[in-house]
């Protein structure tokens, strides 16, 4: 009888544990290096400071859930999780340590160094775990039979997606439906109706059960669920979630009762950290840098017309929050009640340096302060005047939830040439495509890149007056 190789047992619950034990091995095992490479004993205070590494790393990992199953999931993510959970550790374990005590952990560049190396070390053991578990699911080791119930378009999908990924170590068999399908092809992969599944699975061979199956068939779903609890496979239920604009859906839990969000923020938990660190280093470096031409724009706005230097217009935060936003003026008038009147080219309200602040997007540099307040990002969706807002809301689909994240100086809308006027609505509807997904994408590393970009791109544009 040949051996069946795959699912002999979960090996879910043995790979979690390797890379827990894997994560400990590297954190304190780095810092001796680092102690090695600076000609540094090994004292009390590296094993104190290798301790608490290890209990923050672990701890923040747990509650962020690092260790789980990652079978099908995107390295990409992986990896993120454990670069931001190591950064996240090692700035506090380091910000403490250099506050209380700055001799702790010398010489200079040691905690450089392990920070370094960890990083490296981290991310490399789990590409090479990854490949020598693609390498085992290739022979045939650690892969799950897989069937889908439905063969509609999300079961094709699914299937389709499946088959793409082989090197997650799921075999796709076949579907079961109680009507066949349409598609030749789909047809001859469908293996029987809902009763035919049924008895398969108590006689085994079957690891995974996907079932696909529309709303309305809710009595034939709840039927196979119970009937499913007499055999051994595993069974899931995939919710028709792609009928919706989604917004970085996931899951969850509450007491118990498993939730899907559809529209949720990407900047939440260490994210939101990383974020905030990541507005408040560059809004200081900034504001150091472009302090002299703060000091000599309040000057010329002051001497070319009357009225106050600054003008705080009130905008929608995060959840559609109110705030103030802080601009140099660059009109006679300041609007900001009901009806905004947006800016046109040559428009006659400019002060004698209004157009040019304006179209060299030097009027919004006031903004950095909301950035240090909390109020604003570097990077996000531009903020609208109340009034826009409440015009576009109920004409552009999906308008408001560009207020789930923090409205930015810059953003990828604004990088790409959807900024100035939105005098159709067409223009308004393509900045909020960019802005959404903007959000669905959002990484620290798409943060820096439109950072860099905006040098170049977002600063002046033809669409800006």
């Amino acid at each position: 009888m040949q051996m069946h190789k795959g699912i002999l047992q979960s090996n879910a619950t043995i790979v979690a544990f390797i890379q827990r034990l894997l994560d400990i091995v590297i954190i304190v095992g780095t810092l001796w290096i680092s102690t090695c490479l600076h000609n540094t004993p090994w004292l009390l205070q590296h094993t104190t400071a290798a301790l608490l590494a290890v209990f923050l790393f672990h701890f923040t990992s747990e509650l962020d859930k690092l260790y789980i199953s990652w079978r099908g999931l995107s390295l990409y993510k992986e990896l993120k999780k454990t670069i931001s959970h190591w950064f996240i550790s090692a700035a506090v374990l380091f910000l403490s340590v250099n506050f209380l005590a700055p001799e702790y952990l010398n010489p200079t560049g040691l905690q450089f160094v392990w920070f370094v190396l960890a990083s490296v070390l981290l991310v490399a053991y789990r590409i090479l775990l990854r490949f020598i578990l693609r390498m085992l699911r290739a022979q045939g080791y650690n892969t799950r039979n897989v069937v889908i119930v439905g063969a509609g378009v999300l079961g094709q999908k699914l299937a389709n997606n499946i088959i793409e990924h082989a090197s997650f170590g799921l075999v796709f068999s076949g579907y079961y439906d109680d009507k066949t399908p349409s598609q030749k092809v789909v047809a001859a992969q469908t293996l029987g109706d809902l009763e035919q599944l049924v008895a398969d699975c108590k006689n085994g061979g079957i690891d995974r059960v996907y079932i696909v199956l529309p709303p309305q068939a809710y009595e034939r779903r709840k039927w196979l669920v119970k009937q499913l609890a007499d055999s051994t496979a595993s069974v899931y239920i995939v919710p028709d979630v792609f009928t919706y604009q989604l917004l970085h859906s996931r899951s969850d839990t509450i007491m118990g009762i498993p939730t899907i969000s559809i529209y949720d923020s990407p900047i939440d938990g260490s994210n939101a950290i990383i974020k905030r660190i990541e507005d408040v280093i560059l809004s200081t470096l900034i504001l150091g840098l472009i302090s002299p031409v703060l000091i000599g724009l309040a000057i010329a706005v002051k001497v070319t017309s009357k009225g106050p230097v600054f003008f705080k217009q009130n905008r929608y935060g995060i959840d559609g929050k109110p705030i103030k936003v802080w601009k140099f003026r660059s009109m006679n008038v300041m609007e900001d009640g009901a009806k905004v009147t947006q800016a046109t080219k040559n428009d006659s309200r400019f002060t004698p340096i209004g157009q040019f602040i304006r179209k060299t997007s030097l009027d919004e540099l006031p903004q950095f302060l909301n950035v240090l307040q909390g109020q604003m990002s570097i990077v996000g969706p531009r903020p609208h005047a109340v009034a826009h807002n409440e015009q576009y809301r109920s004409l552009v689909d999906g308008y408001m939830l560009r207020h789930k994240v923090k409205p930015g100086i810059t953003g990828w809308a604004q990088i790409n040439g959807w900024r100035g006027e939105t005098d159709t609505l067409d223009k308004m509807e393509k900045r909020i495509e960019f802005d959404l997904e903007y959000i669905q994408n959002w990484s620290l590393v798409l943060d820096l890149k439109i950072v860099f970009l905006t040098i170049f791109k977002g600063f002046i544009n033809k669409n800006a007056y």
